[in-house]
């Protein structure tokens, strides 16, 4: 059964990081939300793609200042939710049906609002 579940969290941490990943170049993905699940997952499966990622020489040093003290740059703050607001630009010009538009846009305010409201460092 631990089998079972550490194969689960790298699983759910590889698929975090592919999501995160894919949304550095498609503006209708989050990356940090992503990349810190894939954290997280990490952390419960694979010591070694923890420490990878912590290490990162991009993404390593938010994750871990979110890890240790549960504050985010403003400077990430303010791309995040930049980044969150030109994905619902994208999706208005490309002419995704409204539904997913009124979707897309409620879930990234609720995320933005999330992000806005923590400690900066």
């Amino acid at each position: 059964m631990q089998r079972v579940t550490k194969l689960f969290w790298l699983l759910l941490g590889l698929a975090a990081l592919v999501l995160g990943t894919v949304g550095i170049f498609l503006p209708l993905l989050p990356t940090v939300p992503f990349y810190l699940l894939a954290a997280f997952g990490f952390s419960k499966s694979s010591k070694k793609m923890h420490n990878w990622l912590l290490n990162h020489q991009i993404f390593g040093p938010d994750i871990r200042s979110w890890n240790e003290n549960r504050v985010i740059r403003r400077r990430a703050k303010l791309m995040a939710v930049s980044a969150m607001a030109l994905s619902v630009v994208v999706t208005l010009v490309i002419a995704v049906p409204l539904g997913f538009i009124l979707v897309q846009s409620l879930f990234l305010l609720f995320v933005g609002l999330f992000i806005w409201r923590q400690k900066e460092s």
